[in-house]
């Protein structure tokens, strides 16, 4: 099954959060992405639905296998592309809002060159 990219956005919001404590519950979500709770509800029904994320008794939300593979793919783009662009001069605050954006839309093939020329200029 395929994600869209507020799915994604989701899914990696879920993976931040648990690395800082691991019951995260829909109101935690909605209150790290700004969204209204129904919001969150909405698109963690999908989330449900499609395999992503589990949840139990409490509310705690838990990521899948599969979802923890697509939060880890976009956590990682969303960090090296900030990198990156941190390191030709963008302001960090400007360049995690831009890799925001790009982490979604960006080829494997042109991530992976960019993460390769990213390490190349951390190592000059």
């Amino acid at each position: 099954m395929s994600i869209q990219e507020s799915g994604e956005m989701y899914l990696e919001s879920i993976l931040v959060l648990s690395r800082e404590n691991p019951n995260v519950r829909a109101i935690d979500i909605s209150e790290y992405m700004g969204f209204s709770k129904p919001s969150v509800s909405r698109a963690l029904g999908l989330l449900k639905n499609g395999g992503f994320v589990v949840s139990n008794e409490q509310g705690y939300l838990t990521l899948t296998k599969e979802g923890k593979a697509i939060a880890e793919k976009i956590y990682e783009r969303h960090t090296e592309i900030t990198n990156f662009l941190t390191l030709i001069g963008v302001d960090k605050e400007i360049a995690s809002r831009d890799a925001c954006k790009m982490e979604h839309v960006i080829s494997d093939e042109s991530f992976l060159a960019l993460k390769k020329q990213a390490q190349l200029l951390k190592n000059k």
